[in-house]
């Protein structure tokens, strides 16, 4: 199983960056599929899941409004658009893929996770 993250950089405040993840090795268009994310010296967070079919989405209150999941299971992709960036995003964020179709926001829910790609949002 391979998941592969892209799309993290630098931005100002306010600004917008899309985040990608790749899958394969997995039943991709059966899988719930999770963003999370690490800030130094803070524990893993939960950021957003989309079901596989993207009738359900859920989002972590610090994001709601302004970050937006979606997935394209013809290519095996999910992606994060987020938008109106705050310094306290900055963070490494992971994809991952979970354990069934509605993986909570716990870790422990997913099975296979991504490298990370670094988020850096200046102020």
């Amino acid at each position: 199983v391979q998941v592969v993250e892209s799309g993290g950089g630098l931005v100002q405040t306010g600004g917008s960056l899309r985040l990608s993840c790749v899958v394969s090795g997995i039943t991709f268009g059966q899988t719930g599929m999770g963003w999370f994310r690490q800030a130094p010296g803070k524990e893993r967070e939960f950021v957003s899941r989309i079901s596989p079919g993207s009738m359900s989405k859920v989002y972590a209150d610090s994001v709601k409004g302004r970050f937006t999941i979606s997935r394209d299971n013809a290519k095996s992709t999910v992606s994060l658009q987020m938008d109106n960036l705050k310094p306290e995003d900055s963070a490494v964020y992971y994809c991952a893929a979970g354990r069934s179709q509605l993986p909570r926001q716990y870790d422990f829910d997913y099975d296979f996770w991504g490298q990370g790609t670094q988020v850096t949002v200046s102020s």
